[in-house]
């Protein structure tokens, strides 16, 4: 039997909100309760014909790409030893189906109790009493929608489970989960609203099975889980959800995977990826090529990257500066694009914001300068991209080589209240370039960068890419490691000035 080896832990599933008894039933009907779907895209061939791209599933893909293994055998599940290489799939509602439990629907802490339970019950499966596999016993939990909220009740709510089970939670990945709530035209799901278990979703209670304050619900509280273990992949796509005939969607509105707004996806300070994928369904996010490309980084990779922008002139158009230097008051916002892709990618990004999937940053001028024009003291630098890269995946060379699509536009300006259109033009940029990066680890043990402008030279052949220095400072975003931090300057004939923090950190 293989020994437990980092980084391939055991595996458990935790599948998300069945609302109606018929949902509960189809759930409780299928063995992986919905981590076998997957999906077939239709795009574009470089010839023109259309393809199918068939996704076989996050479970096959484990099983084909990792040699992971699920838990069934005979028609049961396994009862006997099993390899560090397991998929487990946590079947919570099984006793809310009258053919096998009391056909009540548990509550979210009753799950994450069960799921204590259940990683105990899984280090004894795996490790039987071989002590030292018992010390280095982990296990990964990969979680969509409600079931994100249950790994979090098993870490934050101490009366769930021991010390000792929350210890052994070593990574959660979560798809799509409302960490902040739900929200239904702006309304946070009212705590009243018990029927089906809703109010799971109201802050109110979420405070009191996370143990965290009603305002702080997206956060992992005094847990002492580290919030760069914890990845949150946001969904942006609000078109193609399809649940209750698309009134959820029309509900939730914009911004949003039809159910889960954008700014309620993610857990506070922790890594996070956007992609153009819906709640569920066919073009659902867990059964997407974007969510699992993104699940195998962060669960198998070894390096980690971040970026932050921090922009230090945004010029205006000459109409708009003679307005501003005559004392009239001037109002502007910006969208800021980025998508991120690794070297060989054809079919997925890591992550993308942008404005045409309703995701892009948005940054008020006066959040970054004064009237004056003058950078201010707490100028709010927007993180990014948070992303996970894996050395094993290298095609070429002997470096980690990933993309970043730039751009940064206005949204409108404003000259003493009323909007300026006179001289808009649609689709103008302040800046727009993809940034090729090639990473590799130095002697030191830290990290050589080096990058090429791919609108301006070919990426494919990196004698052109510049070597950057390597900066003190801190992370971009919280690591475990001290990172590598560099500055790649940023400019524009027209006058926009920016450098682009990349910080890159071991990752295990």
């Amino acid at each position: 039997m293989p020994r437990i080896e980092r980084p391939f832990f055991p595996i458990i599933y935790v599948r998300g909100y069945a609302m109606t008894r018929d949902e509960i039933l189809q759930t409780t009907s299928t063995p992986y309760m919905g981590f076998e779907a997957g999906s077939t895209k239709i795009r574009q061939a470089q010839d023109g014909r259309v393809l199918k791209f068939v996704f076989e599933s996050p479970l096959v893909r484990l099983m084909k790409d990792y040699d992971y293994r699920d838990t069934y055998a005979s028609g049961a599940e396994n009862a006997g030893k099993l390899p560090p290489r397991s998929i487990v799939i946590h079947r919570y509602y099984d006793s809310a189906d009258p053919a096998f439990g009391d056909g009540k629907a548990p509550s979210i802490p009753d799950a994450a109790r069960a799921l204590g339970q259940r990683i105990a019950e899984l280090r004894d499966r795996v490790c039987g009493n071989v002590e030292a596999d018992r010390k280095a016993f982990r296990v990964y939990l990969v979680a969509h929608s409600m079931g994100g909220l249950i790994c979090r009740c098993l870490l934050q709510n101490p009366e769930v489970a021991s010390a000792e089970v929350r210890a052994m939670v070593d990574k959660v990945f979560t798809y799509a989960t409302p960490h902040n709530g739900i929200e239904m035209g702006g309304i946070n799901v009212p705590s009243i609203l018990s029927l089906n278990d809703m109010n799971n979703f109201n802050r109110g209670v979420m405070a009191k099975y996370l143990k965290v304050p009603k305002d702080k619900v997206n956060t992992l509280g005094d847990s002492g889980f580290p919030p760069s273990r914890l990845f949150s992949l946001v969904g942006t796509n609000s078109r193609d959800y399809a649940v209750a005939h698309g009134l959820s969607s029309l509900a939730v509105g914009q911004m949003s995977d039809g159910l889960v707004r954008i700014e309620n996806a993610y857990v506070e300070g922790g890594p996070r990826a956007f992609v153009n994928r819906s709640h569920s369904g066919f073009f659902g996010i867990v059964n997407s090529e974007e969510g699992y490309q993104n699940l195998v980084r962060f669960l198998f990779g070894d390096i980690c990257a971040t970026g932050r922008l921090d922009i230090g002139a945004l010029p205006f158009p000459p109409e708009i500066e003679r307005a501003r230097a005559q004392g009239k008051k001037i109002a502007s916002s910006y969208y800021i694009e980025t998508t991120v892709a690794p070297r060989g990618a054809y079919t997925y990004d890591l992550t993308s914001r942008t404005k045409a999937q309703e995701s892009a940053v948005r940054r008020e001028y006066s959040e970054l300068f004064d009237a004056g024009g003058a950078l201010a003291r707490n100028a709010r630098s927007p993180v990014l991209f948070s992303v996970f890269l894996d050395s094993a995946k290298i095609l070429a060379g002997s470096e980690v080589a990933f993309s970043i699509e730039i751009a940064v536009s206005n949204a409108g300006y404003e000259i003493d209240g009323a909007l300026f259109l006179k001289q808009h033009i649609p689709g103008e940029y302040l800046f727009r370039d993809t940034l090729v990066l090639f990473a590799k680890r130095d002697d030191a043990g830290g990290w050589k960068l080096r990058y090429v402008w791919a609108d301006e030279h070919w990426a494919t052949g990196p004698k052109n890419a510049a070597e950057l220095a390597r900066l003190g400072g801190k992370a971009i975003v919280g690591t475990e490691q001290a990172p590598s931090v560099f500055a790649v300057p940023l400019a524009s004939s027209k006058g926009f000035q920016a450098e682009l923090k990349i910080a890159l950190a071991p990752w295990a």
